[in-house]
């Protein structure tokens, strides 16, 4: 155990029934830094993760926390170590006051035997006003915003002695200006001299601010080393096994007809005055700060808002409106930003998700026709390269980009006319993106229209060349070829000319 070291992972290896998802892992963290852990998913960070927090246990290998080796079987146990982590999809119970979450499984109590109501509201406002938190201890936590709910899990672990604090995705979820108050407070933990595990896509967030960071591909740590021995290039290759030159591919397709215009459409507070259109072959972006009313506008076209007023004309045919039945059936689908929520069945297989909004063209008689289901899904099983042992896996196993090839390939098994995808590389990893902007070029290529929904500026830049963007419920400005740039998408975001 090197004495500078708060924690140290020696050959970790984890298998489940036909993977080895970790493979001799080594990981150490020094304390008061931020060690950042990247790599494509699926290549085992989070399964690392969740040995270092007892939710796993490895099959071979020794943790050592502070110079001593540990047996860490459960959270309870990690928690009592010190070690806690921030999960990206955040845990607490919706419907409990947060001094009831702050207090969970540790409720003091009275003389009496009663738990100490008028103590953990007391305790909770105090700990919340000590860490700047503007929120009331017995505000019901579903009401409580995402960026004050992460800031409430990082109170609460640091409150119990947390100091190997993980964080997993933090950003994901969060407004820029809820990552930079995020990005104060992680410094805040490290001068504190917590260890702060920081795992992200974002590389910028990762540069700014690692002391260290570690790359994984395919269960093995490939590289460690200080973040100033690195640039994102070096990061990219490590982490795909190759010398990645593009991260986008070269834009393809020609604009032909238009096959989808919206005019003068009016859906709520946030969906007010649009008027866009869409050509077969193209890619068109969308861009906008969180609130501008992007995906609300979206959801309006394909019949998922009420619909108030105007005109949607879809390949030709003008709707006032459209239901979604309408909307599938005349080939416009929409690839939802909550992949999990609301765009598979994670307990049903990869056949049965891809299958689900294509079973007119399977059934015969009442019967789903097996033979030509096997078929048709196989094709675009290996079409999308999605991993997995076969396509009778459960969909909650794959990792987050195999989850969005799986929700492509059921749209695309449809052979839609116009595809709305939005914010389609949340959460995925460098490698996983390059196949799906592939995949979205072959769309464009095969005569499809793509308009596609993304906060992150330099995806919209790389893949789009012609972009509308979105403030305060309203289409802005659009935005052409060489007019397209980080500063003139801002200008417009912001509510400028």
């Amino acid at each position: 155990m090197h004495e500078e070291y708060v924690l140290e992972l020696s050959g970790i290896t984890k298998t489940f029934p036909g993977v080895r998802a970790l493979d001799r892992v080594s990981f150490q963290v020094r304390k008061g830094t931020v060690h950042s852990l990247v790599g494509e998913n699926g290549a085992g960070k989070s399964t690392l993760m969740k040995v270092i927090n007892g939710m796993y246990r490895a099959n071979e290998g020794t943790i050592s926390v502070r110079g001593k080796v540990e047996s860490i079987t459960s959270p309870g146990i990690a928690e009592g170590l010190g070690i806690a982590m921030i999960f990206q999809e955040l845990v607490y119970v919706p419907g409990l006051t947060v001094a009831e979450n702050l207090c969970l499984g540790h409720h003091p109590v009275t003389g009496l035997g009663l738990v100490d109501w008028k103590k953990i509201n007391r305790d909770a406002q105090e700990l919340l006003d000590r860490e700047q938190i503007d929120v009331k201890a017995t505000a019901i936590m579903a009401e409580v915003s995402i960026s004050d709910a992460q800031m409430i899990e990082i109170a609460k672990a640091t409150n119990k002695g947390a100091n190997i604090v993980i964080m997993d995705e933090p950003t994901s979820s969060l407004t820029q200006h809820e990552s930079e108050r995020l990005f104060k407070k992680i410094r805040e933990l490290r001068e504190k001299g917590c260890a702060v595990i920081y795992i992200s896509h974002k590389m910028e967030e990762v540069f700014r601010m690692s002391d260290y960071i570690t790359i994984m591909r395919d269960g093995h740590s490939v590289q460690t080393g200080p973040i100033s021995g690195f640039d994102e290039q070096k990061v990219i290759s490590a982490m795909v096994g190759r010398s990645v030159e593009n991260i986008y591919p070269e834009k393809r397709g020609e604009p032909g007809k238009v096959l989808l215009e919206v005019k003068d459409m009016n859906a709520g507070r946030t969906s007010r005055h649009i008027s866009l259109n869409l050509r077969a072959g193209e890619i068109v972006g969308m861009a906008g700060l969180v609130g501008a009313g992007r995906t609300e506008t979206v959801r309006a076209i394909c019949g998922l808002e009420p619909f108030e007023s105007g005109e949607i004309i879809l390949d030709g045919r003008t709707y006032t409106g459209m239901t979604v039945n309408q909307a599938i059936e005349n080939g416009l689908v929409m690839a939802t930003e909550d992949r999990r929520k609301y765009g598979i069945i994670p307990c049903r297989s990869i056949k049965e998700n891809i299958s689900l909004p294509n079973l007119k063209e399977l059934c015969r008689a009442g019967f789903i026709n097996q033979k030509k289901e096997q078929g048709l899904v196989q094709a675009y099983f290996e079409r999308l390269r999605i991993k997995a042992n076969s396509m009778n896996v459960d969909a909650f196993t794959l990792s987050g980009g195999n989850q969005q090839k799986l929700v492509l390939a059921k749209w695309l098994m449809s052979n839609p006319k116009v595809l709305i995808l939005d914010e389609p590389t949340r959460g995925i990893d460098v490698g996983a993106k390059y196949e799906i902007y592939e995949l979205m070029n072959e769309m464009a290529e095969a005569g499809m229209a793509v308009l596609m929904i993304s906060s992150e500026l330099p995806e919209l830049i790389g893949m789009c060349r012609r972009i509308y963007v979105m403030a305060e419920g309203e289409i802005k400005g659009e935005l052409k070829n060489e007019e397209i740039s980080q500063v003139s998408i801002m200008r417009l975001a912001t509510g400028g000319e």
